[in-house]
């Protein structure tokens, strides 16, 4: 049975259209991945499935009474509540009968008749109180907070003391427990370390309601889901079966695609050429009209885009030091130390990734070796001449207006707009973002916007945080590459043990420090 169904869906943002015609079915019981390169219209189809985005045209039904529930990462919490609190209003409506069996309870206590009337009352919610397994319920939020890793900073934390990463444990955790039929989720994995991921991978596996969820985590994908709708050409293709059957249909459906149009452009300029050479004599006039109102009626298929893999090349700038990075003693946070004294030494040319929970520390310590804070206690030291070049995890631009163009532009003005276009292209922005408004564009764009600048400034130290979160396939593999590549030093902060694995000399679990 279908609890969504998406039918004749057309959208544009401003002069790009992301699709025409398009459709999408959600059966019950359907673990659903959508996917699709940087920029296709991922995010924008899930604010128009919850009601966020209102589509140019498309009719979006919901069957009658749906529980639907959706990972808003920004939604409004009482920042005084506690962690424990906020996750107790998943069961609002138990917690809610409790309160009706401690009101009549009381009641009893304080009357001297109608007691039997008051004993059906009680008997009732509380019945319903075990039915719906009201004393389980501190034992599902210990497991979920565990699983996502809200015990580690604790769940009598107040809202408004977390950090962005942790809130947004927290937010999901809340999803999570109130089970709803359909779960919308929208790159859930990009605040959770490897132990978590692992964790919520097992927890939608098993999930018994229907789930839609943005990832470009392939590994992750293929643990969770078993139908797949991909975003191309327009249109919203679905893959029955995985996502790596998936990967195996995909490569010939679009052979199959540009086969079609290839033959659909030749009947169009056959049928073109009969109409200009015979609507011109009265003899075969009308057999050209007639030709002409065929074409008028063809469903002309787009054009196929050749989508470019992004290359990635970082600019080296070689050192003579051997040690690049020295900390001793090193106690970070903001109020109040995060982790325990730190004592790490990098070396020239060595690949750190750092890893660990949410919240923990991972960001701030980078911050603190690139001077953005300062240290509460012990000291850091660079290698002489160092250079460093930053990737933040926080994407934010000085002006909404400012375009993909002018931001490279302004970081290296002696280059020429016919540079700024090329270096722009091989990092994987496409020509009609370039002139976009850097805040329009996907999470992704914007990554790939910030990684091009960082790929034009030599540097003999690159310190990224978490910049693989919103990039596609491609970009990720590309990115991977030039950092293999890479002969200078690299600290990463990474959730993804699968991007580090491979080129990484050191990694340290900052949670072991704990």
């Amino acid at each position: 049975m279908s609890v969504l169904t998406i039918e004749n869906l057309s959208h544009a943002f401003g002069d790009k259209v992301l699709y025409k015609n398009a459709a999408l079915t959600l059966n019950r019981g359907e673990h659903v991945g959508l996917v699709g390169l940087n920029g296709v219209g991922k995010s924008t189809l899930m604010n128009i499935v919850t009601g966020l985005i209102i589509p140019d045209v498309g009719e979006i039904n919901w069957l009658p009474k749906i529980k639907v529930g959706h990972l808003d990462q920004h939604a409004e919490i009482d920042r005084e509540m506690t962690v424990q609190a906020y996750l107790q209003t998943a069961f609002a409506d138990l917690y809610a009968l409790q309160d009706q069996l401690d009101e009549v309870n009381a009641q009893m206590e304080n009357s001297t008749d109608g007691h039997l009337e008051l004993l059906k009352k009680a008997d009732r919610l509380q019945n319903e109180l075990e039915r719906d397994g009201f004393v389980q319920i501190p034992g599902k939020i210990g497991r979920v907070a565990k699983g996502l890793g809200i015990t580690a900073f604790g769940v009598d934390r107040t809202i408004g003391t977390l950090s962005g990463g942790q809130r947004a444990k927290v937010v999901m955790a809340k999803l999570l427990l109130e089970q709803p039929d359909v779960l919308l989720l929208d790159e859930p994995t990009n605040f959770l370390d490897v132990a978590h991921i692992d964790w919520l991978a097992k927890f939608l596996k098993d999930y018994s309601g229907t789930f839609l969820m943005i990832s470009h985590d392939a590994e992750f994908l293929k643990r969770t889901v078993n139908i797949i709708y991909d975003i191309e050409f327009l249109t919203i293709t679905r893959y029955k079966g995985g996502y790596e059957f998936f990967l195996s249909q995909k490569g010939e459906r679009r052979e199959q695609y540009i086969r079609d149009f290839q033959s659909q452009q030749k009947l169009i300029e056959k049928t073109e050429d009969y109409i200009r050479r015979n609507k011109v004599r009265a003899s075969t006039a009308k057999m050209a009209q007639s030709r002409q109102k065929m074409l008028d009626k063809i469903d002309r298929l787009d054009a196929p885009k050749n989508v470019a893999k992004p290359t990635f090349s970082f600019a080296f700038k070689d050192i003579v030091t051997e040690t690049v990075l020295e900390t001793t003693n090193l106690e970070i946070g903001y109020y109040y130390p995060l982790l325990p004294k730190i004592n790490v030494t990098v070396k020239r040319g060595e690949h750190l990734a750092i890893t660990g929970c949410n919240g923990i520390g991972k960001s701030t310590l980078l911050k603190t070796v690139t001077n953005r804070i300062p240290a509460l206690g012990g000291s850091y030291k660079l290698g002489e001449q160092v250079i460093v070049g930053y990737f933040e995890q926080d994407t934010t631009w000085e002006s909404d207006n400012l375009t993909p163009l002018q931001y490279i532009t302004e970081l290296y003005p002696k280059m020429s707009r016919k540079e700024v276009l090329s270096a722009l292209a091989r990092c994987g922005v496409r020509a009609e973002h370039q002139l976009q408004a850097l805040p329009t564009l996907s999470g992704g764009e914007q990554a790939k916007v910030k990684l091009c600048g960082l790929t034009l400034f030599s540097c003999s130290l690159l310190i990224l945080d978490e910049p693989t979160s919103h990039l596609d396939t491609d970009a990720k593999e590309a990115f991977q590459n030039a950092l293999k590549k890479y002969p200078g030093t690299v600290i990463l902060v990474s959730h993804e043990e699968s991007f580090y694995q491979k080129y990484a000399d050191q990694v340290l679990d900052v949670e072991q420090m704990m």
